[in-house]
Order: structure tokens, then C-alpha cells, then sequence
């Protein structure tokens, strides 16, 4: 049976005994070479010419032809044995290059596999593309206390940094669209995503002291803006549970549902912005400025993320009466497109029965029936004019804002697949592609959902802390959330970590 001691040792470990063995020869060769020079030195006649007034040496002292040639190679010997070690040790040195000796690992570290340098470029998509959220929530804040003139620059790095990130987004969806094929243009794709995240925070983290200088010279002025705000934002949130419970009596229960989720998210993060307001007015008043603006920070990303919310099922509710008005144009329109056009796609008729059924037969979703009616004749002509063309348009902007409200209060947990997707929506729409547009931000969405699900919904009692985590106004780096995350990039998003003097 193999000792334990053997088992344990490492493979190259043997590589490591030679080596040491190899110095220890060298340096008893080199030692022994180095005594033997003094003893030569006495031994062996000086070689200076001796003084003029010395008397002639006795034939007798010198010594004998035999003993001088031994005492001569002692030197050699010794040299040429140093030698030998060194050439020995320069051999066992060489036979451990992982070039020469396959399978012993070499110091230097190894490349990053194709599956590695994709994980790292999600994350660099997601934490830049979280920075520059951050930071547009802070910039409404800051505008209530710095003029214009002076905010401007900050509003000019942050749309830099938005332009940087989309292109990084832009990248990798053709990336993982399979675009390009060759494996060494691929391998520059991702050098280039992660180069357009990095000067995304570069851009944001350059800015970030000099917003502080702006803002907190007195920490009491952004306070008192802020609680003003919670306020008007608080009346505003108890009418959208009343929004929500009136969608859901018009339009069924699957639009009241999404409704009610919004409502009762937002009033999560303001019950999460109502304690950290307190705690930032008792640090303001006993002189803490520095926790007095970590705290109020933690507010303001929670009441940005809470008018996200309210704002959502406000526009929710204007786009269903929108869409409710256009069905029964959409429908007979795309109607008379079928019958112009032969042959009808697979499926179509069926889809447009189902539609016109539902408007007789009680509450449904008309954003969701316009989805169906666009989708249904997407490859014919006659489905890019007139009032069909008006729906899809306006599927797509309300599918696109559903997505970002989404990720944008859920940051904490979407991943790089969903924001790539809605990122790939956006475009898609503005190329002129509503239909399509539709189709990635319903995909975006229900990969944002996913992620969700997977990080794990918060529990109630819970102080809203655990839904600020989830929603990225806290950068959960912590037991109790983790610092705000404020304007700025990676560098310096999470810099009130204790607090700002």
C-alpha cells in the first residue's frame, strides 16, 4: 500500500528534491574549490620577482617535479568539477519547463477558457451597466440642489458611459448570436466588451468626487428635498393600489396581477426609505454627516426605485386604453390583410377567431390580443401599414418598458442575458422593427423573471431591506445590505461604505 506521505506529496515534488540536491552539489564543489585556492597559495612558489636584496633560495626548499604537478591540478580538478555540477544542474533546471516536461505546471498563471472569459465579461456587463443606473437615479436628486450649469458635465458622463455600455451590449449579443466565427476575432470581442465597460466606469468613477463636493457641503438641504419627496411620492403610491385593483376588474386578473406587484413593490421600498430617512435625521442632527449621507442615499436610490413603480402602472393603465381602443381596428385590418393575401400563414386564422371571441366574452388584455394579431401576420406585406402597424408600435414600447421597469428594480439579480436582450430590443425598435422588438423584451423579461426567482424572492418583516438588495440600491456586500450604491462606476459606486466626512 502506498504510504500516505507519498500520496500527499505533489507530482512535481521529485523535480524539487533534484533541484535542491543539484544546488547543495554545487555549493560543496564551489566551497571546496574556494579552500583549496589559500592552501594552494602557501603551497606553490610566488610568482613576483623576489626583492634585489634577497639571498638566492636553497635548491632544497623547492619542491619536487612530482609533488608541484600535483599540487597544479588540484585547481583544474576542482574547477572543472564546479563545472560539471553546473552543467548537470542547468540540465535538471531545463528538464522541468513545462515545454520540455509535459504535465508539470508552470508559474505562470494559465489562460482563461472560452466558458471563463465569458463569465467575466457578464460580469463586467452587469456591474458597468449597473453603475450607470445608479447614477441616473442619483442625478434628479442633485439637480434639486446644484444648478444646472454645474450639473451638466455629470449629465455628459453619464450619457458617455450609457453610449460605452450599449455598444458592449451591442457586442455581445452579436456574440452570442455566433458573430464572428473566427475563434481569434471572437477572443477580440470580448477584450473589446470588457474595454467598453471599463472606460463606461472610468468615465462615471472620474466624476463621482467633484458630485460629492456639490452635494454634501450641507447635508441638510439634500434631506429636506428628499423627505419633500417622499411625501409627494408616498400619496402618489397609495393611488396605485387603487390603479391596480381597477385594471384588474377591467382587463382580468393577469394585467391586475402585474399591477398589484408593482403597487406592493413600491410600497416595500418606501417602507425601506421611511427608516432610513429617520436615521439620516437623527445623524443630521447630532453632527454625523457623514452616516447622515449614507442613509439618505439609501433613501434616494429606494424612492427612485419606488417612482419607477408608480410611474410603471400609471403608464400600464394609458397603454391599455390605448390598445383597447385599437383592437378592433387591428383585427378587422388584419382581416382584410388575409384575405388579400394568399396564403394566409399557419395558424393566423385560428389566432384571429381567438381574439374576436375574447371580446365578447368578458375581461381580457388588449395589449396581449394586439401582441397576438401583429405576431400572426408579421411576414405579410400589408402588416407593416396603417393601423396594424400603429399596434405593433405600440406592443413593442409597452413590452420594452415593462422589461426595463423590470431589470431596473431588480438589478440585484438580472443577469447579463436579460439586460443584452432588452438592450437588443431597444435597437430593434428603433430600426423600425417593432415586432420583433416585442419579441426580444417579452424574452428579456422572462429572463429577468427567471433570475428573480433563482436569487430568491424577499420575505416580508423584513424592513424593505432585503427588497433594496434585491433592487441594487444596496450593493449587498454586507450582512445588513452593504453600502448604497451612488454615482459613479466600480471604482467608486460603493464609497459610502462608512460614510462620507
Amino acid at each position: 500500500m502506498t504510504s500516505s506521505l507519498v500520496r500527499g506529496r505533489p507530482r512535481h515534488a521529485t523535480a524539487h528534491i533534484r533541484v535542491r540536491v543539484a544546488h547543495a552539489l554545487v555549493g560543496a564543489v564551489a566551497g571546496a574549490g574556494w579552500l583549496a585556492i589559500p592552501v594552494l597559495a602557501v603551497q606553490e612558489p610566488a610568482t613576483a620577482a623576489p626583492p634585489a636584496h634577497s639571498a638566492p633560495e636553497d635548491p632544497g626548499d623547492s619542491p619536487s617535479p612530482g609533488e608541484s604537478s600535483a599540487v597544479d591540478l588540484i585547481l583544474p580538478v576542482a574547477v572543472l568539477g564546479t563545472a560539471g555540477v553546473l552543467i548537470a544542474y542547468t540540465h535538471v533546471r531545463r528538464s522541468r519547463r513545462p515545454s520540455r516536461a509535459p504535465g508539470v505546471v508552470s508559474a505562470a498563471p494559465p489562460a482563461a477558457t472560452p466558458a471563463e472569459s465569458e463569465r467575466q465579461v457578464r460580469e463586467a456587463l452587469v456591474q458597468a451597466d449597473d453603475s450607470v443606473r445608479a447614477s441616473e437615479e442619483e442625478l434628479p436628486f442633485a439637480a434639486a440642489v446644484v444648478d444646472g450649469p454645474a450639473l451638466a458635465p455629470f449629465r455628459r458622463a453619464v450619457q458617455a458611459a450609457r453610449t460605452e455600455v450599449s455598444a458592449a451590449f451591442g457586442l455581445w449579443h452579436r456574440y452570442e448570436e455566433g458573430e464572428p466565427a473566427d475563434p481569434g476575432d471572437r477572443t477580440r470581442a470580448l477584450v473589446a466588451v470588457v474595454g467598453r465597460c471599463a472606460e463606461a466606469g472610468r468615465l462615471l468613477d472620474a466624476s463621482a468626487g467633484e458630485l460629492d463636493r456639490l452635494r454634501w457641503n450641507d447635508v441638510r438641504h439634500p434631506l429636506e428635498v428628499a423627505e419633500e419627496t417622499f411625501r409627494r411620492l408616498g400619496a402618489r403610491a397609495a393611488g396605485t393600489r387603487a390603479t391596480a385593483l381597477a385594471l384588474r376588474e377591467r382587463y382580468g386578473p393577469s394585467v391586475g396581477a402585474r399591477a398589484t406587484g408593482c403597487a406592493e413593490e413600491a410600497m416595500d421600498r418606501l417602507v425601506f426609505t421611511t427608516a432610513q430617512l429617520n436615521e439620516a435625521r437623527r445623524a443630521a442632527d447630532s453632527g454625523d454627516d457623514g452616516r447622515a449621507v449614507r442613509q439618505l442615499r439609501c433613501a434616494e436610490g429606494a424612492m427612485a426605485q419606488a417612482g419607477i413603480l408608480v410611474a410603471g402602472v400609471d403608464r400600464l393603465a394609458r397603454r391599455l386604453l390605448e390598445a383597447a381602443a385599437l383592437v378592433p381596428a387591428a383585427l378587422t385590418g388584419a382581416e382584410a390583410v388575409l384575405a388579400a393575401d394568399t396564403p394566409a400563414p399557419s395558424g393566423a386564422d385560428a389566432t384571429l377567431a381567438a381574439v374576436r371571441t375574447e371580446l365578447t366574452a368578458g375581461p381580457y388584455d388588449p395589449l396581449d390580443a394586439l401582441r397576438r394579431i401583429t405576431r400572426a401576420l408579421v411576414r405579410l406585406p400589408g402588416a407593416r401599414s396603417g393601423v396594424l402597424d400603429t399596434a405593433a408600435d405600440l406592443v413593442a414600447r409597452a413590452a420594452a418598458g415593462e422589461a426595463e421597469d423590470y431589470v431596473a428594480v431588480h438589478r440585484g439579480a438580472a443577469g447579463a442575458d436579460s439586460r443584452s436582450l432588452l438592450a437588443a430590443a431597444v435597437r430593434t425598435l428603433a430600426e423600425g422593427h417593432p415586432v420583433e422588438a416585442a419579441v426580444l423584451a417579452r424574452r428579456a423579461l422572462e429572463l429577468a423573471e427567471r433570475d428573480v426567482r433563482a436569487h430568491g424572492i424577499p420575505e416580508s418583516g423584513t424592513g424593505g431591506t432585503a427588497g433594496a438588495a434585491l433592487g441594487g440600491v444596496l450593493l449587498g456586500e454586507e450582512p445588513d445590505g452593504g453600502p448604497p450604491a451612488a454615482f459613479g462606476g466600480p471604482e467608486t459606486r460603493g464609497r459610502l461604505r462608512t460614510g462620507t466626512d
